[in-house]
């Protein structure tokens, strides 16, 4: 086989990227993929088509067309892998199949279609050898990096220590020096010879073991020369030997003491920001609505633990919740707060729990929270948990998001995957959807439609379908689906898919309907209130 370009191009010819693998003009190609168009039949299923001189093997790529163009001796047969290599590359290198993010990665989809095809011809590759030499990394590489590394902090570790030595090798003969200046020696002081006594050092005295470890720890040195030479000892501001040299290294031990504290200081950073990270993530609000707080705010919480079964039903479904009282104004602290009434199945088989200072629910009346005693009012500047309720059950019609993976094997050893989502409670709204589906060991996928956004997760080695917003008020983000194909024809590793969100709303339905004064204030004004009511995912999963 012979393939004379690879290109992908628009619906209508336009070239967006071509690879000529043989001498080709410009206006050659060019005039090539604007005829390619029109040739393509209508209601076939065919993904090849040729002409007098050429054939073309394409495959659509969302609103674009990947395509090889080859002579008609070719072998169609490896034309065809040829191509699903490239498209592969292509999803692989590409967050999506769209022009401009084809043009922002040309130049290294260009590199990886001439490690695919050389001078026409397929080389014996395959994706993760194309993303191996696209990354350039040698084994050989890190480690001679590794050991340069460790051979540059040798070295600066043994200077700092060659520097300490030579400190404390110059403190002792001062310490001597200075001690043998007080006796009363005429070598010294005070005899006929005239020499005054030596200026004492103040230096910060050392404990005697210290000095002697480190002294019996330092190599052998050769015998030091006396303190003073036979010429007589000569006053001023000359400096011994090992000062000088301590002042020579002294840059060295400075950059080297720097290099040392900014080491220690990156992991300290590093933690501190995976803490900061850790805070934000464990807030639980991701994208949610921040919500105002009014003098009595009311926050309603709720987590869902769900396990759908993939052929249908629901194998496990538990709902928690909970509502926290903030009062801001003591002011306001006498209130009862009324409820709105559920119409939803969650809503009428909700298993209540109330503080035990607050009223609990009579059957077949109005849902109240409010103090057993009038006269008090509820705790000002704090919040209080008044309220929890559970619900368990398999309804299949309770679920909020519905969720359908339906694989499909081929006989050329991939499988088409088809999943889907669509929401089915029109009373909240989804925040930072994201759906993980696992992947085969060693296969990627050739995503060819979806919504949203994909992306792949290398430590678990699965798809993450990502949606910003799922709102029961825009029809175009209600629903929504994915397909790609992948090599492997086990459709059970495709499970279980995981989902998580943050929602805004109620899944029970719990919800306030307004706040009146209660006791000696009854009758007044209510205050204001604010209420921010949220679902989050404990566990969401399609087995």
């Amino acid at each position: 086989m012979v393939v004379l370009a690879a290109s992908i191009c628009t619906k209508g010819g336009k070239a967006v990227i071509s690879r000529q693998f043989r001498d080709m003009t410009r206006t050659r190609i060019e005039s090539l993929l604007a005829s390619f168009p029109k040739l393509i039949p209508t209601n076939t299923q065919h993904t090849s088509v040729e002409t007098d001189e050429v054939r073309y093997v394409y495959q659509p790529l969302e609103d674009l067309y990947i395509l090889l163009i080859t002579n008609k001796a070719s072998n169609i047969l490896q034309d065809i892998d040829t191509l699903h290599l490239f498209a592969r590359v292509v999803s692989d290198m590409c967050r999506s199949a769209d022009e401009r993010e084809i043009l922002k990665n040309a130049f290294e989809l260009l590199g990886a279609f001439d490690e695919i095809v050389s001078m026409g011809y397929r080389e014996q590759v395959n994706l993760m050898q194309v993303r191996s030499v696209l990354e350039m990394e040698s084994h050989e590489e890190k480690i001679q990096e590794i050991i340069a590394r460790n051979k540059e902090a040798e070295a600066k570790e043994e200077l700092k220590r060659r520097a300490k030595q030579l400190e404390m090798q110059r403190r002792e003969q001062q310490r001597r020096a200075a001690g043998g200046g007080g006796g009363g020696s005429s070598y010294l002081g005070g005899g006929p010879t005239g020499y005054s006594s030596l200026p004492r050092f103040e230096a910060p005295e050392l404990p005697i073991s210290s000095v002697s470890r480190i002294s019996n720890n330092s190599t052998p040195s050769a015998p030091r020369a006396p303190a003073f030479k036979g010429s007589g000892m000569k006053l001023g501001s000359k400096k011994t030997k090992q000062a000088e040299l301590l002042d020579a290294l002294g840059g060295d031990v400075l950059a080297a003491s720097a290099y040392s504290e900014q080491a220690q200081a990156a992991p300290v950073q590093e933690q501190q920001q995976q803490k900061q990270h850790s805070v934000q993530k464990a807030s639980g609000r991701g994208s949610l609505p921040e919500v105002e707080a009014q003098s009595v705010h009311i926050i309603i919480k709720e987590t869902i633990s769900l396990s759908l079964l993939r052929d249908g039903g629901v194998k496990s479904m538990e709902v928690k919740g909970d509502m926290n009282l903030q009062v801001a104004d003591a002011a306001n602290s006498h209130i009862k707060i009324n409820l709105t009434e559920s119409s939803t199945d969650i809503g009428a088989n909700l298993q209540f729990k109330h503080h035990p200072n607050v009223v609990k629910f009579a059957p077949g009346q109005p849902r109240v929270v409010a103090l057993k005693d009038a006269s008090k009012g509820f705790p000002v500047g704090q919040s209080l948990a008044v309220l929890r309720w559970r619900y368990a059950g398999t309804d299949e019609s309770n679920v909020p998001l519905s969720i359908n993976c339906w694989p499909s094997p081929s006989n050329d050893g991939t499988c088409e995957v088809s999943i889907e989502y669509e929401l089915e409670n029109d009373a909240v709204t989804l925040y930072d959807v994201v759906i993980s589906i696992p992947l085969p060991d060693g296969s990627y996928p050739t995503v060819t439609s979806h919504t949203g956004e994909w992306s792949l997760d290398p430590s678990s080695h699965s798809l993450a379908w990502s949606i910003p917003v799922i709102s029961p008020s825009d029809d175009s983000t209600k629903s929504g689906s994915l397909m790609f194909n992948v090599g492997g024809v086990d459709v059970g590793a495709f499970f279980p898919v995981d989902v998580s969100f943050i929602a805004q709303g109620s899944l029970g339905g719990v919800g306030v309907a307004s706040i009146e004064r209660a006791g000696s204030d009854e009758g007044e004004e209510a205050p204001d209130f604010s209420v921010d009511a949220f679902v989050s995912t404990d566990e969401y999963l399609v087995v």
